[in-house]
């Protein structure tokens, strides 16, 4: 419920508390008592318009000083904001809204970086990582406390978390330097984490890579990080993967690219070679007049797919190999066959997508 709620807002939750802390319904309990005068008394100033604006301007002082109504404790609002807020969010209006802060708090995360092989990453790989964080002290259980013993209650703010300052008309609710706002301080540490809850500890997790993994992906291991503060949730693991170049494989997505050289024979007249893969060799079959730089793909020889199905292709480029030094024989030959080819040796007009290819290329 919002600070500026309505009158009818204001009646209906003060008729809820009633019913729930009526001393009718709470036969012999004192307590549910106690809480129904409150709300009772607390209904009776958020009720009143000059009451309420009383309030909101000068504080406690401010509906005491104006109290006018009979047998109302201005001191009593800190209990009254407990009652409100809790159930309709009036905490902040009673100057109190305060809750003490659990002494619990969820473990850090933490980062380790590994290095992989081209092939371990395609493949995916089982490895170790070493790990050093806090782990809950099993001694007391991450209580802080020494066996046996258990935190206590804060004398310097009663359990409450809060220690009020009165300043002029305003009463202002700060963290308990003491607990820092827990409620309970530990008067009996435990020796073996004195008193933290936890221990430090070095670890070696067995870490499960999948594969298609690419160089700078993250793997995260729920509840592998730092272990909580007094118990609290662990924090995680964040395994970072750095995956090392492959001599003459070029990854792009799915897809693997390399390229081979072949002869001039082999171009012209067409062949099978042999292409290594991540899986073995592959007999791939050049085509008869291949040009130099054509790109031959092998379908489902690249990288599988990360968490799914499939693999990428295998793109071969080849490129026809000049020989720098031929013998008597293989001069003669080439002469011969030069004889027999006719090439025009004129520019040729280059096509649009040639010259995208030199820019970006």
């Amino acid at each position: 419920m919002a600070r500026d709620a309505s009158e009818q807002e204001l009646k209906s939750a003060y008729r809820k508390l009633a019913l729930q802390f009526h001393p009718d319904r709470n036969p012999n309990n004192p307590d549910a008592e106690e809480k129904f005068k409150e709300a009772s008394e607390a209904y009776a100033v958020l009720a009143d318009g000059e009451k309420r604006s009383l309030y909101d301007r000068f504080g406690h002082s401010g509906v005491s000083s104006a109290g006018g109504a009979a047998g109302f404790d201005a001191s009593a609002f800190q209990d009254l904001g407990d009652i409100f807020g809790d159930l309709f969010g009036f905490g902040d209006m009673f100057g109190g809204g305060g809750r003490r802060r659990s002494r619990t708090q969820r473990g850090a995360d933490l980062r380790e970086d590994i290095n992989l092989e081209f092939e371990q990453a395609v493949f995916g790989t089982e490895t170790k990582v070493t790990v050093r964080r806090h782990e809950t002290c099993e001694d007391c259980r991450g209580s802080g406390a020494a066996p046996g013993k258990a935190p206590v209650t804060c004398r310097s703010c009663a359990g409450h978390g809060q220690v009020r300052y009165q300043q002029g008309f305003f009463s202002i609710a700060r963290t308990c330097p003491t607990c820092q706002g827990a409620g309970s301080v530990i008067t009996d540490p435990c020796p073996k984490c004195k008193g933290q809850g936890r221990v430090l500890r070095q670890r070696t997790v067995d870490a499960k890579v999948p594969g298609g993994v690419e160089d700078g992906t993250r793997i995260r291991f729920t509840g592998l990080g730092e272990g909580g503060l007094y118990g609290g949730p662990a924090g995680d693991l964040y395994v970072v993967l750095h995956v090392k170049e492959h001599p003459f494989f070029e990854r792009e997505g799915n897809d693997l690219h390399c390229v081979i050289p072949i002869s001039f024979t082999q171009a012209a007249l067409g062949a099978e070679i042999q292409v290594p893969t991540l899986e073995g060799d592959y007999a791939l079959k050049v085509p008869e007049g291949t040009q130099s730089g054509a790109t031959l793909r092998i379908r489902g020889k690249g990288v599988p797919v990360l968490n799914g199905h499939g693999k990428g292709d295998l793109f071969v480029e080849v490129r026809v190999q000049t020989p720098s030094k031929i013998s008597k024989r293989q001069r003669e030959l080439l002469q011969e066959l030069d004889g027999m080819t006719r090439v025009e040796n004129k520019p040729q007009r280059r096509t649009l997508l040639g010259k995208v290819k030199d820019i970006f290329g």
